[in-house]
């Protein structure tokens, strides 16, 4: 196993009587993508910005890159990059403005700067384009270089806050290729998000859920734990199948899916009998019933079902 890039024991962080961290703690090998998913409120953000050294920890232990997080905030800012949703950019500031900026908060002068300039440049596709208004780049153009400017003095690990909230589809697949390039290159990224596909790009995933971590694995090894069956169950009327299907017996959680509704029960016998019944007794009239079929779990359903469990609410 490649060496730790990141050590995190018992981290916590309160706020008052509120507990928005409560005692997390993992390891992440270096050149790891590592991302954080839960619902809005997890504890996702205040856990990266404790990492970064953006907010103090209560109590507990984290090591970044060598660096003791609580004791040296400042030596540990020096070997990170850290990129927020709104992308840490100056609106204000010319595109040469800005990387100036950050070469002078991270002391990246002379030679080095000429040629970190020119590579944050030609990351974010912008030569020639030095002297406009960030305010008025699209966004995607925006987002790269913010990535550029975060990563412009070489940190070993780097901070993605969800940095492509926003963002189209295709900005945000093009995006994946440059954080992959780089971890592929050394760079450890940690990275929360709140879209699942996003999440399948990581090499591991950790679930939080009001504040505590409550799962931990690559994707494929939380799709595998995954022991409820799950069914595809086909229908003219999706969202009145789901409200149908809420209290049907041996059904756990019924939800949209594309055009389908995943339906997750306790046993699978029970619910190839109950789903039929229940849609012919809908309140309002008999529901289509196209037929269900049997599927394997999704990144999106061991996560509703995972914080189902834990008791929380699943908006992402």
């Amino acid at each position: 196993m490649p060496p730790a890039a990141v050590v995190v024991r018992d981290l916590t962080r309160r706020f008052g009587e509120f507990v928005a961290v409560d005692r997390v703690g993992f390891t992440v090998a270096e050149g790891e993508i590592f991302g954080f998913l839960g619902p809005n409120g997890a504890g996702k953000t205040t856990t990266i910005k404790m990492l970064a050294a953006l907010l103090r920890p209560t109590s507990g232990q984290a090591t970044v890159a060598g660096v003791d997080v609580a004791r040296d905030p400042r030596g540990l800012r020096r070997r990170i990059g850290y990129m927020s949703q709104r992308f840490s950019l100056y609106p204000d500031l010319t595109v040469a403005e800005n990387i100036e900026l950050f070469a002078g908060l991270y002391d990246v002068t002379g030679e080095r700067l000429e040629a970190r300039r020119a590579w944050v440049l030609e990351l974010a596709g912008l030569e020639g384009q030095e002297r406009r208004l960030t305010g008025e780049l699209p966004l995607g153009w925006k987002q790269r270089l913010a990535l550029g400017c975060a990563v412009l003095h070489e940190p070993p690990v780097l901070f993605l806050d969800e940095p492509t909230s926003g963002v189209d589809p295709i900005a945000r697949r093009g995006f994946w290729d440059l954080i992959n390039a780089m971890a592929a290159a050394g760079t450890t990224v940690l990275v929360s998000t709140h879209y699942m596909e996003e999440a399948e790009y990581c090499n591991r995933v950790l679930l939080m859920s009001r504040g505590r971590l409550i799962a931990l694995g690559s994707p494929a090894e939380l799709r595998a734990g995954f022991d409820e069956p799950i069914f595809a169950l086909r229908t003219d009327d999706a969202p009145r199948a789901v409200e149908a299907l809420q209290h049907a017996p041996g059904v756990v959680e019924a939800a949209m899916f594309g055009r389908e509704v995943h339906v997750v029960a306790r046993e699978a016998a029970e619910a190839e009998r109950s789903v039929p019944a229940a849609l012919a007794a809908a309140p309002r009239g008999a529901i289509a019933f196209g037929g269900m079929r049997r599927v394997q779990p999704s990144l999106e359903d061991v996560f509703v079902s995972l914080v189902r469990r834990a008791g929380a609410a699943t908006e992402a």
